[in-house]
């Protein structure tokens, strides 16, 4: 490849966490449930399905309004991360994929971020379960670093600026159609994976895929406009 193909190629590789790196939504989810039956709510798994890929301020909080219960949001939300990251100990595994196209984007001379709705406490605990080391990333942006989460192009236009590149030299890589709608938003390029939602309601996408394994070659080979 010459030099002038490579100067056409993307720079950035912008990673959503839940449903691209790991499939912590069953986690986060039975948490969730056990956090309000301990405040004596019963709730069903079907009911955070709206607020998949939102942040955790709005899954949690967007099935308490639901079911009109007033509650302390921070605490609620630390709860069920101290239950979370105990559920998730020796079972959350990478998505398929994951470690092989990182080194692939790595190797390629690419920046990499993670750009994810959750907040610190729990990305981090992710990464270390799964064995991505903080230092593989140039930037790691979560939820507590914008004010506006997904479908507002926020933490994506953070997270290019992060890299110090053009949100249009970016590919996001996103599961939720809130994230896909947030990435386009930003100017960016994005591949969308399948593990939360289905080809027809991740349309907006420019590239689709079941997981990283299986991500199409021109996903990290279209030119940069």
């Amino acid at each position: 490849m010459n030099d002038q193909q490579n100067q056409e190629l993307p720079y950035g590789v912008i990673f959503d966490m839940d449903g691209v790196l790991v499939e912590s939504e069953e986690f986060i989810c039975k948490a969730a449930c056990r956090m309000f039956e301990e405040i004596g709510l019963s709730v069903k798994s079907d009911d955070f399905l709206p607020f998949v890929g939102t942040g955790e301020n709005r899954y949690i909080g967007g099935v308490a309004e639901k079911y009109g219960l007033d509650i302390d949001l921070e605490a609620a939300k630390k709860r069920t991360y101290d239950i979370y990251l105990e559920i998730i100990k020796g079972a959350l595994q990478p998505l398929p994929g994951v470690h092989e196209f990182i080194k692939k984007c790595r190797d390629m001379g690419k920046k990499t971020a993670i750009a994810s709705s959750a907040d610190r406490r729990k990305v981090e605990g992710n990464m270390s379960e799964i064995g991505l080391s903080k230092e593989t990333f140039a930037a790691v942006i979560v939820g507590e670093d914008v004010v506006n989460k997904k479908p507002a192009p926020d933490i994506f236009l953070l997270a290019a600026e992060r890299l110090g590149l053009e949100p249009g030299q970016c590919l996001v890589i996103e599961d939720a159609v809130s994230g896909v709608q947030a990435a386009k938003a930003a100017g960016a390029k994005c591949l969308a994976i399948t593990s939360s939602f289905s080809e027809d309601e991740l349309c907006q996408a420019d590239f689709i895929s079941p997981n990283l394994a299986e991500a199409p070659e021109e996903t990290l080979n279209w030119p940069s406009k």
